[in-house]
């Protein structure tokens, strides 16, 4: 399919092509609607987003981009490409649900806007010299699709990686916290707990003193550390010595330094519940770490006038940090934009079965468009701009990997830290 710039004349060519883009959004509405709406209908939980990937991925293949599923050879993740310019604009769509709660994050949302994005940038990809690159990026509320799409090189192309976050508030600056989790099991011995309790070996009693210990620890970790758990399972019967233990605990810090430092402490409390019992311990990662959030700041001045055009006024969250996310690890590699788009939740924050309640109003709606047009705009600018663009193309050409040496010897590929 190929696409006419009608853009208006008597303009310089970046407020004609964001002015085209913003039209080709906006006659996209009932469609990037209906899709936010499908996907909050059918929630679907990490790695099990086939019908939200499917989804996705029809409504970009009707507009004309080449689709690639299982991208980075995960079965829900996609690729889907438009325009052969050399600078690649990577839009970043999130459409995991959370379990039980559904779009509790808003993921319908961010996903939809991700796309009404790409369909902008699309229609100037010529003009500008771009191509879009939209990665459907599953499962970012469990392992973190990112991290494992960004191992696969997925992103390795990319002058920039974009996306909007569906909240409760427009802002931008945040960072977030770098985030790790453990799989824990205790395992022991099981005996009748009346007859004979004292040849069981409780793996329960070594789960209680393992999170007795990180309560304790809680007082001596830095400000902005964190952790947090839950027992899935802690014996069967009342009157039989709990033989297995499991949990999952998460951790958070500021920076993925103070992340390390804290899973050494956290460890040495499960270690002393195996001690202190003789319980089995395994401890196993679940997932990929995520790193902490860097947004670079001409994406994010872009982006502020792209807003504020549309009549939004976003708040400055320069300096703090939100909960996690995985887009973390990919702003560590390519300079990346990952503002909040607010609407109302009636109070609601993420994570809840209210502000999942809000997915679909008029105000969500509204959101997935504006940040849609906001997204496209500083796809625009970052392509315009000679100095912005340089810089995204020569970030790009570091990061992708080498042609071998001569004597066979790789050449080591760097990273454009934003």
């Amino acid at each position: 399919m190929t696409r006419r710039d009608t853009s208006p004349t008597g303009l310089g060519p970046r407020e004609r092509a964001a002015i085209t883009a913003a039209k080709a959004v906006r006659s996209s509405r009932p469609a990037l609607v209906a899709l936010s709406h499908s996907l909050h209908a059918e929630p679907e939980t990490a790695l099990q987003e086939h019908r939200s990937a499917d989804k996705v991925a029809a409504l970009l293949a009707d507009a004309g981009f080449r689709v690639t599923h299982a991208a980075g050879g995960l079965p829900t993740a996609l690729v889907a490409t438009y325009g052969t310019g050399d600078l690649v604009v990577a839009l970043c769509a999130e459409y995991d649900a959370l379990p039980g709660i559904g779009h509790a994050c808003g993921h319908n949302v961010n996903g939809a806007a991700a796309v009404g994005a790409a369909l902008g940038l699309a229609a100037v990809a010529d003009a500008i010299g771009v191509t879009v690159k939209l990665v459907g990026t599953p499962a970012e509320e469990d392992i973190g699709g990112k991290v494992l799409l960004l191992e696969a090189g997925v992103f390795d192309d990319a002058g920039a990686a974009l996306m909007v976050h569906a909240a409760p508030e427009d802002s931008v600056g945040a960072s977030s916290l770098a985030v790790g989790a453990w799989d824990v099991t205790y395992r022991g011995r099981p005996a009748h707990a009346a007859l004979a309790p004292w040849e069981g070996v409780n793996a329960l009693d070594a789960m209680t003193l393992a999170h007795s210990a990180v309560g304790l620890l809680r007082q001596q970790l830095p400000p902005g550390t964190l952790v947090h758990g839950v027992v899935s399972e802690a014996g069967r019967a009342v009157n039989v010595i709990p033989e297995l233990a499991r949990a999952r605990y998460e951790l958070r810090a500021p920076t993925a330094e103070g992340l390390a430092l804290a899973r050494r402490r956290v460890r040495a409390c499960f270690e002393a519940g195996a001690l202190a019992t003789g319980a089995e311990l395994d401890l196993v990662p679940h997932g990929r770490d995520f790193a902490d959030l860097r947004q670079d700041s001409f994406l994010t001045e872009s982006y502020v006038r792209a807003v504020r055009a549309l009549g939004r006024e976003p708040v400055s969250r320069h300096g703090e940090v939100m909960a996690s996310t995985d887009m973390g690890n990919v702003s560590h590699h390519v300079p990346a934009l990952h503002p909040t788009i607010g609407y109302d939740t009636g109070g609601a924050r993420q994570h809840t079965e209210e502000f999942a309640r809000y997915g679909t109003s008029p105000g969500a709606d509204r959101a997935v468009v504006d940040g849609a047009i906001a997204l496209a705009h500083v796809g625009v600018d970052l392509a315009t701009d000679p100095v912005q663009r340089r810089r995204f193309l020569e970030g790009a050409a570091r990061r992708r990997p080498q042609e071998p040496a001569a004597g066979g010897v790789s050449a080591a590929a760097g990273c454009d830290v934003a």
